[in-house]
């Protein structure tokens, strides 16, 4: 946009300057003509008024030829006289042309000979061998003298001109284009969550106007947040107030047995189930906004950690390949949603492949700058023939919830990555976006 303005800018003056400054040239080289036609005039009249008196006697002529003499010198128009008796005195042509016969009859005149340059003509009267012509002519050089430089004025103050129209597009172009870099920076930090982010009005009308527009935007979409929240926050306590007395009756019902070991096996699944109720209720009363990143690789080396007991009873190869601990590989995801999408597909590796089946957990770089997690095992797939359709929401063809893949899918979608699935062998893939600085 700014250099289209520069181009724009620098077109328009060169129009208009080129309008304004060819007329001023051709007047300057015309002025320069006429007052070099002026000057040439002037010196003629003088030099008729000088040697009148001289020829009125045939013994002056001497006087009348240092006259013209003295006139002429280098660098000044050619000063001649024509005598009455067609004699010529001075530089120039001797013969009699027509303008000296039209000049005898007492006519005073300026002409431009077909060899270029202009004459000034001057009759002299009162000569004893007829009426004399005292001619005056000047080259081409001397009757544009000065031309040049005032062509050179002009156009250095046209180049001027263009130069300072093209500094005040610049400064308006950096204006323009820096009032909409700053709504677009608000808008990608709105789009990010931060709804605490504001527009600054600046700029032209237009621009301070949309900028004004996306403020009240921000202020209905935190508004509406704010209320959704209030209502997710009464939802989950009313969740709680439900969901305790059956959980409490349960932990009383766990004591209540006579086997100790079951007692305990049952209190055990009771204090997981409130752990669960309680990560439910954190969740609905987090702020949609605040997404704290994790350390992704940190994440699949510590949920492979504790998972890998269980995958050695059961005679597996567990695998676990990441970046070291000095390359942490943050992705705008939650910690504990990267350990339940993490304990989601390990935990289907080892619930629904043969035991002994070896798997691998790898996280890695992807294109586009983004990281990849990868769970792989050796296993038979999925049993259905189209791998998308075993990971649709609620579909299980072992048994289970159906549940695991899909809390896989949209914490990779909600990150603005993406979800795979591949067999051959099984793959189930993850890329999420790496947060910028």
């Amino acid at each position: 946009m700014r250099r289209r303005l520069l181009l724009l800018t620098a077109a328009t003056t060169a129009l208009v300057l080129t309008a304004l400054l060819v007329p001023l040239t051709l007047l300057t080289r015309s002025h320069a003509a006429d007052r070099a036609t002026a000057e040439a005039t002037a010196r003629a009249q003088w030099v008729a008024h000088a040697i009148g008196p001289a020829l009125a006697s045939r013994k002056e002529r001497a006087t009348a030829e240092q006259t013209v003499e003295s006139v002429n010198g280098p660098g000044l128009p050619r000063t001649s006289l024509v005598l009455g008796d067609g004699t010529a005195l001075g530089p120039g042509p001797a013969a009699v042309t027509d303008a000296v016969r039209l000049a005898r009859t007492g006519r005073a005149f300026t002409y431009e000979p077909s060899s270029g340059g202009r004459q000034v003509l001057v009759p002299v009267h009162g000569a004893a061998d007829g009426t004399a012509v005292v001619r005056v002519t000047l080259t081409e050089r001397q009757l544009y003298a000065g031309t040049l430089a005032s062509w050179l004025v002009l156009a250095g103050i046209g180049l001027g001109l263009v130069l300072l129209g093209l500094l005040l597009a610049d400064r308006l172009g950096a204006r323009l284009v820096g009032a909409t870099r700053s709504l677009a920076r608000t808008a990608d930090r709105l789009a990010a969550g931060d709804l605490s982010a504001r527009a600054a009005p600046d700029g032209p009308p237009e621009l301070r106007l949309v900028a004004a527009e996306l403020n009240r935007l921000a202020a209905r979409i935190d508004d509406l947040l704010t209320a959704e929240r209030v209502t997710a926050r009464e939802n989950a306590a009313d969740l709680a107030h439900r969901l305790r007395t059956p959980v409490a009756a349960l932990r009383l019902d766990a004591e209540s047995l006579r086997d100790p070991e079951e007692a305990r096996r049952i209190a055990a699944d009771v204090e997981a189930l409130e752990r669960s109720v309680d990560d439910v209720i954190r969740k609905a009363r987090r702020p949609l906004r605040a997404s704290p990143g994790a350390n992704l690789a940190a994440v699949a080396r510590e949920r492979a950690a504790f998972w890998l007991p269980l995958a050695e009873d059961q005679g597996r190869r567990g695998e676990t390949v990441t970046p070291g601990h000095a390359e942490p590989v943050t992705v705008p995801v939650p910690y504990d949603e990267l350990a339940a999408c993490l304990d989601a597909l390990i935990g289907n590796v080892l619930d629904h492949t043969p035991p002994g089946t070896a798997y691998r957990v790898t996280v890695d770089a992807a294109p586009g700058g983004h990281a990849r997690l990868t769970v792989a095992d050796e296993g038979p797939g999925f049993p259905a023939p189209d791998p998308a359709t075993a990971t649709a929401r609620g579909a299980s063809g072992g048994g289970s919830t159906g549940l695991g893949l899909d809390i896989a899918r949209r914490t990779a979608e909600d990150a603005g990555g993406t979800f795979a699935v591949a067999h051959g062998p099984t793959r189930v893939t993850l890329t999420f976006p790496r947060p910028g600085p």
